[in-house]
């Protein structure tokens, strides 16, 4: 181990990137792979958006902004909130960040202090875990379970409130499980935050990737709300532009002008041309979006009766684009499922484990391929189950 390797600040914790680094170098030593595990979509930039970008830098729009991000698309998010979601905020409310990644550091740097309790949905998106452990915080797993389609219970959330909570956590839809948290569980979210004196932090990303019965209801649309609530969103999953890294927070003009110096410290601002990208984004034509999230939804149609057909049990993904499986059946644990299929078969999922799931029954799988490949991965899967099985018996 390295002499630098042993100074490392406590703050650092481990995660579960040795797992995943793991799968990627078996990945990488073999031929015709099935990525059924990542959270990128596979669609292109659409066009307009992209057109913007190089319209940005013809137009030598490619030096500093404001750390809050330009005006106009400040602007043009608030306008969108308002109309998509019912929300309540002006530009001046509004931060562009580095993606939704940087928004998440940011907001635990200005609002956790050493020893806060954060309670976050679990299974989650562990970015959240590593962020509140720089701030000082200590994460507090609150469990989701299959039988509820992985939606919060109100129950749950209370039972791990302490005097030293600050912070819930809200990601609906959420990430991996694809669950939404219905609206009536929202608002007594909301009634707990404010009988509790809660933070909430509610990212919304993957809000406009809705299927139908399912409902999306964001927390600071309800009276009180907006003025403890920072809500996150971006532009990676909706507009297929991961790379770009542009999402925001929305929260307080006092807060978020509180927050200038830190953010300006973390990148001084999101790239100037990604935000030309954004604009266009936002105030362009919608119908490649709604192609994307139709694909999705037939994409979904396919899949849950096929794993159903192989024994698979899951929680019913309202929204994203991901499934969470439980394959206990099959009498392996996750990362050794995981990786026998990787090896066996070329098809790459992620154990719920690295998920912050201390259950290893679950894995997640995305509808992010083509469904010509979704149908082979479906194939190489139910062979490799039907062969452990026979090999089980």
């Amino acid at each position: 181990m390295s002499f630098l390797n042993n100074q490392i600040a406590p703050r650092i914790t481990e995660d579960d990137g040795s797992f995943r680094t793991k799968m990627l170098g078996i990945a990488s030593g073999l031929t015709d792979v099935i990525a059924m595990g990542r959270g990128d979509p596979d669609f292109h930039t659409p066009a307009h958006i992209v057109e913007a970008a190089k319209k940005a830098i013809d137009e030598n729009k490619h030096h500093y902004t404001s750390p809050y991000g330009i005006p106009e698309l400040r602007t043009a998010i608030a306008a969108d909130l308002k109309k998509e979601y019912g929300l309540d905020y002006t530009a001046d409310e509004i931060a562009v960040t580095a993606g939704v990644q940087e928004s998440i550091t940011l907001l635990m740097l200005a609002l956790i202090t050493p020893g806060d309790e954060v309670l976050l949905t679990s299974p989650r998106f562990t970015t959240y875990d590593m962020a509140v452990n720089l701030a000082g915080g200590v994460p507090i797993p609150v469990p989701t379970f299959q039988k509820d389609d992985f939606a919060l219970d109100v129950a749950e959330i209370e039972r791990r409130i302490t005097p030293k909570t600050k912070m819930f956590v809200l990601v609906s839809p959420n990430n991996p499980t694809g669950a939404v948290t219905p609206p009536s569980v929202i608002r007594k979210i909301a009634e707990l935050a404010v009988k509790h004196d809660l933070i909430i932090v509610s990212d919304e990303i993957y809000a406009k990737i809705i299927y139908e019965g399912n409902e999306h209801l964001s927390i600071a649309t309800i009276p009180g709300m907006k003025e403890r609530t920072i809500t996150l969103n971006g532009f990676s999953k909706t507009y297929a532009m991961t790379g770009w890294r542009i999402g925001y927070l929305a929260a307080p003009a006092d807060f978020v002008g509180r927050i200038t110096d830190t953010r300006h410290t973390l990148s001084i601002n999101t790239c100037t041309i990604s935000q030309y990208a954004a604009l266009a984004a936002v105030t362009g034509p919608q119908e490649p979006i709604q192609a994307m999230i139709d694909e999705y939804t037939a994409r979904r149609a396919y899949l849950l009766p096929a794993l159903d057909e192989m024994g698979l049990t899951y929680g019913n993904p309202g929204g994203a684009f991901y499934v969470y499986i439980n394959v206990s059946g099959t009498g392996m644990s996750t990362p050794d499922f995981c990786e026998k299929l990787l090896r066996e078969t070329g098809v790459m999922l992620f154990p719920g484990t690295m998920f912050g799931d201390h259950d290893p029954s679950y894995i997640r799988m995305s509808f992010l391929q083509p469904i010509d490949k979704i149908k082979e991965a479906v194939t190489r899967m139910k062979g490799f189950i039907a062969k452990h099985a026979k090999a089980a018996a």
